[in-house]
Order: structure tokens, then sequence, then C-alpha cells
């Protein structure tokens, strides 16, 4: 019979130790390599309140995928640069993630970043997608462009019509920011309103840095409309609305979607009463999983979101990126900007958890428009089109 030699103790825990400080580098090693994901958004600037909360929510999609085993045990990683909506920052973002990351794609917002990226992604062969800017002119940019976001054609022109037929108003004005955001999506509704019978009374474009906004209010106050349409964004519309009640005008106030924010009520309080905004994404009484994600928002960071419909596509998104790799990875191909961009195309309809199903036709997408309207100073549904 032989017996096995007693080690000392000392080599024991050496033996011990080293097993433990090589497990790292053995997992390490075995561990699939990660997709990175690129979104550019504005982190800082005037625009900072979305654009930190759209990342917020990129990262909850990123967790969840990666904790259910991501694309076939390959993990998300998350690359978010800071474009503050400005559209220099977003050709940086665009080379950074082309040039420096090798991305096969990447998302993006605000429609003057959308397009000053464009030419990037199309000389380069990049996929890029805008997941929250709404120029309708970002469905001509290009064969590497698409957008999984509705443009203005779609709610703006449901909303002016909605305000014709239904509302029953017969003139308005339209105050819009004079920027690619506004000027597009401001003629939009003019037309539409106008076409379906109505008479638009004021027509006001106002600098994007502006801040101060009597001059135009007096004027549109002088036209007397019924109605008072203001295509902005985050930091300018509810001063808009706010000098707007301080004049004295007491019309409703329609807008889109950036304006269905929790800190735009804070802003106005009473001065919000009556103002209608339109969604592009279901709300917790459409789709279960809204309100899921509006308790996860609650729980993780004690608030809820700004921009609800906006985070429920960046959530999306990050599912989107998963079905696209998985497409491309079953046909045995290279994950690059033109198979992700057939792959987009082929696939066609995407039942995503947020925003319900989305239909890519051509580089447009169409989805129901929400209407809410503010009723003692939250958001309740009005209508849906």
């Amino acid at each position: 019979m032989t017996t096995s030699p007693i080690l000392p103790r000392r080599k024991l825990l050496a033996g011990a130790a080293a097993t433990s400080l090589a497990a790292p580098f053995v997992a390490r090693a075995q561990a699939k390599e990660p997709i990175k994901l690129g979104s550019a958004l504005p982190l800082t600037g005037s625009q900072a309140g979305y654009g930190n909360d759209f990342a917020t929510s990129w990262r909850m999609g990123v967790k969840d995928v990666n904790d259910a085993g991501g694309v076939n045990g390959r993990p998300f990683e998350l690359i978010v640069l800071d474009t503050q909506a400005d559209p220099q920052l977003g050709i940086n973002a665009a080379n950074r993630y082309i040039q420096v990351e090798k991305l096969p794609m990447f998302f993006t917002a605000w429609s003057p970043v959308v397009k000053a990226q464009a030419p990037i992604a199309n000389r380069e062969h990049v996929l890029e997608i805008n997941a929250g800017a709404n120029s309708p002119e970002i469905a001509t940019l290009g064969d590497y462009v698409y957008t999984t976001f509705p443009l203005a054609d779609v709610d703006i022109t449901k909303l002016a019509k909605y305000v014709h037929t239904t509302l029953g108003k017969k003139t308005a004005a339209v105050l819009y920011i004079n920027n690619d955001t506004g000027i597009d999506a401001a003629k939009i509704y003019r037309d539409t309103f106008t076409e379906a019978g109505g008479k638009i009374v004021a027509f006001e474009a106002y600098d994007p840095k502006a801040t101060e906004f009597t001059g135009m209010l007096l004027k549109t106050r002088a036209a007397n409309p019924e109605i008072v349409h203001i295509h902005g964004l985050t930091a300018d519309t509810p001063q808009v609305i706010a000098q707007m009640r301080q004049l004295g005008m007491t019309q409703r106030v329609t807008s889109y979607s950036a304006a269905y924010n929790p800190k735009l009520l804070q802003q106005l309080g009473a001065a919000a009463e009556g103002l209608i905004v339109t969604s592009l994404a279901p709300g917790v009484n459409d789709n279960p999983n809204v309100g899921k994600f509006l308790e996860r928002w609650k729980t993780e960071q004690n608030r809820v979101p700004n921009g609800l419909p906006y985070c429920q596509y960046q959530y999306d998104m990050v599912i989107l990126t998963k079905m696209l790799y998985e497409y491309v990875e079953k046909k045995g191909q290279p994950a690059t900007g033109e198979t992700l961009r057939d792959a987009l195309l082929a696939v066609k309809e995407f039942e995503l958890p947020m925003t319900g199903k989305m239909v890519i036709d051509g580089h447009r997408v169409n989805k129901p428009v929400y209407l809410l309207t503010v009723e003692k100073g939250v958001f309740v549904p009005l209508a849906t089109l």
C-alpha cells in the first residue's frame, strides 16, 4: 500500500493562491469577444437631460441582453459618446466609432447630428440608425442611413388634422426652432392644417440660442390664433410657453414628443394645463412591458425618465441589434455595415418589447400616434391616431 506525500501547509496555500489567481485569466481566455455598441447622444449641454436618460435606457437593455447570454454567448459592450446635440461633435463621434472602434453600425439622435454624420456613414459603408430624431429629410440621407424612429411626417400630420377636424380649430399659429428639428416639421404642420381647411395666421421661427421670445409672441398674440403649435427642443419649449402665459395668451398649445417631459410640467406648473403632445410609443395602458420599465426606472433611478417614448426606443435598439447580429451569424456572414443593413431590410418586421411592432419601409417606419394632454399637472391619454 502506498500513501500520498503530505505537502507542507505553505505549499498548499501557495498552490491554492496560484489556482485562484489563474482562474480569472482562464475565464477571460475562454470568454467570447464582446460586440461593441455605439450610441451618440448629448451627455452635456442643453439636451443632456434627455441624452443621459437615453444612455441609461441603453444600459438597461444591454444588461438584460447580457444577463440572458448575449448574442450566442457574446456580450454587448456599450460605448456612448457625447455630441451635445452639436453637428460637429456628432461628426467626431462618427469618426471615432468608425476609425477607432471599428464599428460596423452605430446609433444616433437629434436631427442636425444625424444629418452631419450621414456623409461619413455612406462613404465608409457603416450603418447609421436614427433612434430619436424626427426631421423628414432623414429618409433621404443615403443608402447607409435608416431610421427606427417615426419621422415628423407621421405624428405632425396626424396631430394637425386632429386639431382641425376633432378639436374644431380654424386658425393656428406655428412657432418653431430655426434648425433641422423645427423647420421641416413646422412646414408639415402648416401645410397639413391648411389642406384640412384651416388657416395659419402666424408662422414664426426663433433662434436655437434664444431665451427671449417677446417680439415673436406679440406678433402671434396680435394674430389671435385659436391654438398654438410649438416645435422646439426641451430647453426652449417651456420658455416659450411660460412667456406666452406672461403675455396673457391663454390658447391651448400643441407640441410633439420632445414636450412629453416631466421636467416641463415642473417648470411650468399651471401654465402647462391643456398642453397636447404626441408620443410614438405605447404607454402603460397599451403595453404591460412599459409599466415594468417605468417601475424599474423608479427603483433604480428614483424617478421617471425624461422623454419616456424616446427611452423606450433606446432600450429596444439593443434588442434590435441582437436580432441583426443573430441574423448575419445564422447566415455565416461577418457583421459589416452592408450585411447588417441587408439584415435590417430582409427581416423588415421586428417585434420589440417596449415599442411593439416595427416595420421598416425603405428608409421610413410608420407607427400609431398617441396623443396625451396635461390635466391637473399630469399627462393623461387623449387619443390614439
